[in-house]
């Protein structure tokens, strides 16, 4: 079964899946939605989960750099919650420190133009969130 890696932002929903042995993570796509409709992005993560056998949902949670939670954090475990009641599904919270920065070090290292940067930046995010749960359970 496939695992799904989600990098939630205020407007966007960064979004990788992996391949049927859970080896390797991809981008999938960076949803945007109305700021704070996490509704939308709920819905939306739903479908994907239905249309692609998902059997586990790795979830970013933006932990201060002191490893302290801040706001991103609450909205990020809400998130969780309403997930978990609407599909019966094993989501995991994920440390996401440094994801953004190493994504955008990655794009940037690739030569990508900062506009197609700016439009998968969580998306590649999403990758790394993914990759990073994908290698701790080899």
């Amino acid at each position: 079964m496939k695992k799904l890696g989600l990098d939630l932002g205020n407007k966007t929903l960064g979004i990788a899946i992996s391949d049927d042995l859970g080896f390797l993570a991809r981008g999938l796509e960076t949803y945007r939605f109305i700021e704070k409709d996490f509704d939308s992005a709920l819905k939306h993560i739903l479908t994907i989960i239905k249309e692609n056998n998902i059997d586990v949902v790795v979830l970013g949670l933006p932990k201060n750099m002191d490893g302290t939670h801040g706001e991103q954090a609450n909205i990020a475990s809400d998130f969780k919650m309403k997930l978990e009641e609407k599909e019966n599904i094993n989501v995991i919270m994920w440390d996401e420190r440094l994801t953004s920065k190493m994504a955008s070090n990655m794009m940037i290292s690739q030569n990508l133009k900062r506009k197609k940067r700016k439009n998968d930046i969580d998306k590649m995010a999403a990758v790394i969130i993914l990759q990073g749960y994908l290698d701790s359970k080899k």
